[in-house]
């Protein structure tokens, strides 16, 4: 059975206004396949040689399954559905010959599609697009904003392998004004030869505008192994740990969103970075139970040890902008999910809020700040509660 919604181009204007209703979504149908059924037999990726882009190591640590199901890529997904696909354009300087390709993440192997589009760039992008039945089968018409939180999630695990392994600056590509591909990030040809592999994360590197991070880069050993912490999540963050990972929130929005935190004992309420880097706070009382109601009534958030809201995306939003909100809130989230992990907290994202008008909540304007994504934090993971 297919939704009706599937098969014509989506009013995206329309669709949020939709999955931001108490409607409830209906009954599950089939996901389909776990990935894209490229045509032509599929190929590995080569090793790169001196100078030349590591191509096999960047998909390794930022698309690549770890087993069958495909539920295990280093970016989380609402549902564990993961909708999104990546095909290559590939340039001069790679271990593949120049070319389009469909990547599969669950045997690590690519498909040739084709030729380069004229104007090719040296180095590969990496363009992002979704295939809708997949997050359509569990969440029905909240499926399109979930969609974009998980390719603003995967084009950060992109960059996080990027850096990673010390490659060249990435450019992003997420102003949404594409509907396919909804994203793309290019990865430049190392700057000298041998500025390839990985390195201990303690060197200097340039940031693309928006993507400061807390602390140096990640290894590779980090990115695969992070994961989204299942709930509870109890156990309020240090107030060190929060404002590091507010900090990377908010830096890596490029100013496409406002950022708080719901947090509770000894002042409950919602905070904010003020501008000298301390928390201040936005607004006095307990939030979370109201949160756990609006994120799909999920009542574990209710006890959490802290909820990081994103916030815009207005009611009169038009389509970019609805696309370019929602890929900066999962890149953000992804970037503040590596800094809470480094900080020693339990992560976990949380993308489905209805009736989640938090400025008209405060008492602002009504129709203005709708939450747009969640971060879950606490200081007590699951597996230590059982030991405890």
């Amino acid at each position: 059975m297919k939704h009706a919604y599937e098969d014509r181009p989506v009013d995206l204007v329309t669709a949020l206004a939709r999955a931001r209703s108490p409607e409830n979504p209906g009954p599950d149908t089939s996901p389909g396949p776990v990935v894209r059924a490229w045509p032509g037999p599929p190929r590995p990726v080569p090793e790169a040689g001196t100078g030349e882009l590591d191509l096999q190591a960047l998909l390794r640590l930022s698309l690549a399954a770890s087993d069958g199901s495909g539920r295990l890529r280093p970016a989380p997904s609402a549902g564990g559905l993961h909708p999104v696909d990546a095909e290559l354009v590939v340039g001069p300087g790679c271990p593949l010959p120049p070319g389009r390709y469909g990547y599969d993440p669950l045997r690590h192997r690519v498909h040739r599609l084709g030729r380069e589009p004229d104007g090719t760039l040296p180095g590969a992008t990496v363009e992002l697009s979704v295939t809708p039945r997949r997050t359509v089968s569990h969440y029905g018409h909240r499926a399109w904003p979930l969609m974009l939180l998980d390719t603003g999630h995967v084009a950060a695990a992109l960059w996080l392998a990027a850096r990673a392994l010390g490659a060249c600056e990435p450019v992003l590509r997420l102003d949404g004004h594409a509907e396919d591909p909804l994203a793309a990030v290019h990865f430049p040809l190392p700057e000298r030869a041998g500025e390839v592999g990985p390195r201990d994360g303690t060197h200097p590197i340039r940031h693309p505008e928006g993507t400061r991070p807390a602390s140096g880069a990640p290894t590779p050993r980090e990115l695969p192994a992070r994961r989204s912490a299942p709930p509870p999540l109890r156990g309020t963050p240090p107030q060190d740990a929060l404002r590091a990972v507010l900090d990377t929130a908010v830096q890596a929005s490029a100013g496409e969103l406002a950022w708080c935190a719901a947090v509770g004992e000894p002042q409950p309420g919602l905070v904010e970075l003020a501008p000298d880097g301390a928390l201040r706070r936005l607004a006095a009382g307990e939030a979370r139970p109201t949160l756990a109601v609006w994120a799909a009534r999920q009542a574990w958030i209710a006890q959490a040890g802290a909820v990081l809201l994103a916030y815009g995306c207005p009611m009169d939003a038009d389509a970019p902008r609805i696309r370019r909100v929602h890929l900066r809130a999962g890149f953000a989230a992804h970037l503040a999910h590596v800094a809470a992990v480094r900080h020693g907290l339990a992560a976990r994202p949380v993308g489905s809020w209805q009736q989640a008008d938090l400025g008209a909540a405060v008492g602002a304007a009504p129709g203005r700040d709708w939450i747009v994504h969640g971060l879950v934090l606490g200081t007590t993971h699951p597996d230590e509660e059982k030991t405890s």
